[in-house]
């Protein structure tokens, strides 16, 4: 087998070309066997074996930078750059990362878990190479999904100006996670399916160099190109951005892929080679669901069935979406929103039964978060569904365009807490800290997932401004659904486990874990208070202020980042009050990234179990109220 023997770029170009796609087949092989043990990102890495292969064996990394996209097609990439054995450990607790990773290998030069990064940096790496003086090269590998996203075509617009020499490879797959949806995406169909383009192109510009220059049939001919373009390519976006358009190319026929890239590496200023692949290639079930096969568990290789881990309940997301479709039964104000995750977000069912009430906007999150603004203006109810590491990039627009104007915007914040093998790209932990702080927005997250469909509807209900709505990624608790929608007062936490000697705050699921330590509590004498603090934003004071009244400790505990988080909102809340002499402890994630492994290898990790708990409990035990001190 070749792969045994390649464990660099350097290995790699020693082998006769006419090997690479042999080699292809080995590596997809070994990406099938791998994966349907560990999980991971499929489909879009088999789609790009030739690709990778074609890029490392032409191009000079480290030296030459190359840069992933969203970074979860980079599998083939670090297979080629030594890291093979590592497989196993995938996206496992201190393991291999599912995304470039700079301390893991040289070759990582630009970490990424997020869309449409990669030519913004790529474009500071260009200008800093000339600043330098240095000679390489520079190649950012983007898909079309990614390509919607503004910042994207932010940077496009300036790589185009500034003339940086530069390759931008656009993987076109026809999808993100979810099919590709919008205007650029449309203008791709058309340039991968009109083949004549090429040939025609071609024709002009042999008979050009025949031609000797200033003559008058040799501008005429240059005029006849130019209208080429314009006729088949509609306006030929990339070019009159300053590019230098080659494509497209059968990104699985490595012959053709390897001429395109050695033009693109002879051409001077921007270049944008247009690849088409196919996402899953080379194994049949990712290739006929590549939504499914996007990141997957494992697997059984020969059907392609999934080996799922079953869940105590439904999964949240799952609740959400079919609670949204029963209320959205009795309330045509309500619009769904989602930024290219219409089937991560579970809106498949309300996309099928409203069609024209539920928007895929593509990737990105900056219009989608204004665009619910503008419905709510005209007297709509738009519920954004958006994974919290990914409401990040509407940052802005949350508060300039909804938070500030006071707008009845729903925020589904779906992924909220730790979420896994993904890890530190796609936390969701921030969004408590960075939404707390801006005015007229209200934070709540249910305890399961019976409170998650009280908590959507009072916040479809609620006409008072923005009003976000945090639930976790997988399964809920399992516990008895309702049949009928309440009402939970804005601000009103509950009591769900008296006790008289120190006060549990929870908030989220975080309050199962309370619970259980409760009970641990008790077989130690000590009796604990769990509160389901159900909202971040406002805080319930009439229960805060009677703890405080009562003497015992309070413990806050949250799936969420420590600083700026629910529990420094507790403890906010009694500094403002000048109420002294209180025990008051945070336990919450600390102020550093955590990486990928399991969610409860993470909460491990970060304090977030029932022996932390307990230990705090007995840390706090001397200020206890000795009357009631049972231990």
């Amino acid at each position: 087998m070749h792969l045994d023997q390649i464990d660099s770029p350097k290995k790699l170009k020693e082998l006769p070309v006419d090997q690479l796609p042999k080699l292809a087949e080995e590596i997809r092989q070994f990406l099938i066997e791998s994966l349907s043990k560990t999980g991971g990102h499929l489909a879009p890495n088999l789609g790009v074996v030739e690709l990778t292969l074609a890029l490392h064996y032409l191009f000079d990394s480290p030296k030459d930078k190359i840069i992933w996209d969203v970074g979860h097609q980079a599998y083939v990439h670090k297979i080629l750059t030594g890291r093979k054995d590592l497989f196993p450990t995938l996206r496992q607790y201190k393991g291999l990362c599912g995304f470039p990773k700079m301390s893991e290998s040289e070759h990582d030069v630009w970490e990424t878990g997020h869309s449409s990064t990669s030519l913004s940096a790529a474009m500071g790496m260009a200008a800093a190479r000339d600043l330098k003086g240095e000679d390489h090269k520079v190649i950012a590998v983007i898909g079309d999904g990614a390509l919607t996203g503004g910042m994207a075509l932010e940077a496009m617009n300036h790589i185009g100006n500034e003339k940086k020499d530069l390759i931008v490879v656009l993987n076109d797959n026809e999808m993100s996670i979810s099919p590709n949806v919008g205007a650029l995406h449309n203008y791709l169909g058309r340039l991968r399916t009109y083949k004549g383009y090429k040939k025609a192109k071609e024709l002009v510009e042999y008979w050009l160099e025949k031609m000797p220059s200033g003559d008058t049939f040799a501008k005429t001919l240059e005029r006849v190109k130019d209208s080429i373009k314009y006729l088949v390519v509609s306006g030929v976006l990339f070019e009159k951005l300053g590019f230098t358009y080659l494509g497209p190319v059968d990104g699985h026929k490595m012959d053709e892929l390897m001429e395109c890239l050695r033009q693109a590496a002879k051409t001077s200023g921007p270049v944008l080679v247009h690849v088409i692949t196919k996402k899953g290639y080379g194994y049949k079930p990712a290739e006929e669901n590549s939504v499914a096969y996007h990141g997957v568990g494992a697997y059984k290789i020969e059907s392609g069935e999934f080996m799922k881990k079953a869940g105590k309940g439904p999964d949240y997301a799952k609740v959400f979406g079919s609670t949204l479709v029963k209320l959205a039964e009795n309330d045509p104000r309500i619009v769904a929103i989602t930024p290219a995750m219409l089937t991560g977000s579970k809106l498949d069912a309300f996309a099928e039964r409203f069609p024209d009430r539920c928007f895929d906007v593509g990737i990105a999150e900056q219009h989608a978060t204004t665009f619910a603004g503008g419905l709510a203006t005209q007297g709509m109810k738009p519920v954004l569904a958006i994974y919290s590491t990914f409401l990040q990039r509407g940052y802005d627009q949350l508060i300039h365009d909804v938070c500030r104007q006071n707008l009845n915007v729903v925020i589904a914040v779906d992924r909220a807490g730790l979420v896994g093998a993904d890890g530190e790209t796609h936390q969701g932990v921030y969004d408590i800290a960075y939404m707390r702080s801006v005015p007229n927005i209200v934070i709540m997250m249910p305890k399961d997932e019976n409170e998650l469909q009280h908590m959507l509807y009072t916040a479809v209900q609620y006409d008072a401004g923005p009003i976000a709505v945090r639930f976790p990624r997988g399964t809920g608790m399992g516990v008895p659904m309702d049949t009928t929608f309440r009402t939970i007062p804005i601000g009103q936490s509950e009591v769900v486990r008296d006790g008289n000697d120190v006060a549990l705050l929870a908030f989220g699921p975080m309050v199962a874990l309370a619970e259980e330590a409760a009970e641990q509590l008790k077989r130690e004498g000590i009796s604990a208070k769990v509160i389901n603090a159900r909202f971040a934003k406002p805080l319930d004071e009439t229960m805060l202020l009677e703890l405080s009244r009562t003497g015992m400790p309070v413990i806050t505990i949250e799936e969420g980042a420590r600083m700026g988080g629910f529990g420094s909102a507790v403890l906010e809340f009694y500094a403002d009050r000048n109420i002294h002499g209180m025990v008051i402890k945070n336990i919450a994630i600390p102020d550093y990234f955590v990486e990928h492994g399991s969610v409860e290898e993470q909460r491990q990790e970060v304090g977030l179990t029932v022996e932390n708990i307990v230990q705090t409990v007995r840390s706090v035990a001397p200020a206890m109220p000795r009357k009631r001190q049972r231990a």
